[in-house]
């Protein structure tokens, strides 16, 4: 700035005391000392007054915005204070609005950012992971065409191992649509009263050949045969699927699986834990992202897509809830969620629902 608040107000002061002195001369009852006396107490006040409105009206604010350009700049937006706007000065409402845009932006150029930065790993994810069952039934298809067809024994060997690949490929764009459509909102949830006892018996009754390969024992602790909860049965059906899977797989051998409900008199918790391998402290915050694997070498021996717990997150946070994880190394995982608790004897809704609708 070419002038700071006192030089402009010494400046501007100066000139009004000699206008005011050369009118007064035009005066012929007025002396050179009363010229001299006029010019001093003119110089005075104005340059008080001057003083006074370009130091708390002008410069200062100018200044203030300057700071908020350079910070921007140096994307220090954050340690700017914001200063509330005054109706008699009309530059701290630019400035605030500067202050307030600029904010936005900033903003705005981090979530895009987020963004580009998770597209980046998203695609390299998927990329890795449609490549493994690719290959795998590629490498099993080629051998079979340079010669191995011929042999019976081998054939229908690589042919099942192909047709493993190509069935778990088939999982994995299933549940990318099935994510896909959950985010987009092009699944749209149907609320209803279930009953989470009997959807959980139906869910054991799909792993009990998977639980019996490992001597798994799969049980439901709970006080009551009928435990009802607003929800979608479809998707908690998907959710208990994905959890109870989860904790066969990570199960040891001959271990077991509770699955529990706790009932309150607007909720009930249902937790589904088991005894294995457990999750590490560093790894719980993450094991909802997508693809994301505690130990990647192992998990892909177990299979699984990878998704499982990202559907499962999506699909609570479709009903205004979320999953939380309690893990302990070599002593299990429960994974736990709550829902609206409906009243067996009633079909009325509980008051928690009651109240979200309203």
């Amino acid at each position: 700035m070419v002038y700071s608040s006192r030089g402009l107000a010494l400046l501007l002061a100066v000139c009004i005391a000699l206008i005011t002195s050369l009118f007064l001369s035009l005066v012929k009852s007025v002396d050179l000392s009363a010229l001299i006396v006029a010019f001093f107490i003119s110089f005075s006040v104005s340059y008080l007054l001057i003083f006074v409105v370009l130091e708390f009206l002008i410069f200062r604010e100018i200044t203030r915005i300057y700071k908020v350009i350079n910070k921007l700049k140096k994307k220090e937006l954050s340690n700017i204070d914001k200063q509330k706007a005054s109706p008699l000065n009309p530059l701290k409402t630019i400035n605030e609005e500067i202050f307030s845009f600029a904010d936005l932006k900033q903003k705005e150029i981090d979530e895009l950012k987020k963004l580009e930065a998770f597209r980046r790993e998203f695609i390299a994810d998927i990329s890795h992971e449609l490549k493994t069952p690719i290959f795998a039934a590629q490498g099993f298809v080629h051998t079979l065409l340079d010669g191995a067809v011929n042999d019976k024994a081998v054939r229908s060997k690589f042919l099942k191992k192909a047709a493993k690949s190509l069935d778990g490929l088939d999982a994995l764009v299933q549940d990318l649509l099935t994510l896909s459509h959950i985010e987009t909102g092009q699944i749209k949830m149907h609320f209803e009263n279930i009953d989470l006892y009997m959807l959980t018996e139906e869910v054991f009754e799909q792993f009990e050949g998977k639980a019996s390969k490992k001597d798994i024992t799969l049980r439901i602790e709970s006080d009551s045969q009928k435990v009802i909860v607003y929800a979608d049965w479809q998707r908690i059906s998907q959710v208990m699927t994905n959890l109870i899977s989860n904790a066969i797989k990570h199960s040891h051998d001959e271990g077991e699986v509770v699955v529990s409900f706790e009932v309150t008199k607007k909720y009930v918790t249902t937790s589904v834990r088991d005894f294995g391998e457990g999750i590490p402290l560093d790894h719980q915050s993450r094991i909802f992202e997508r693809f994301y694997r505690v130990d990647k070498s192992r998990s892909r021996e177990k299979g699984g897509t990878g998704l499982g717990l990202a559907i499962v997150k999506h699909i609570l946070d479709g009903h205004n809830t979320k999953a939380e994880v309690e893990s302990t190394p070599g002593k299990g995982s429960t994974f736990s969620f709550r829902l609206p608790r409906v009243r067996p004897e009633g079909s009325e809704l509980s008051d928690a629902v009651r109240s979200e609708k309203h």
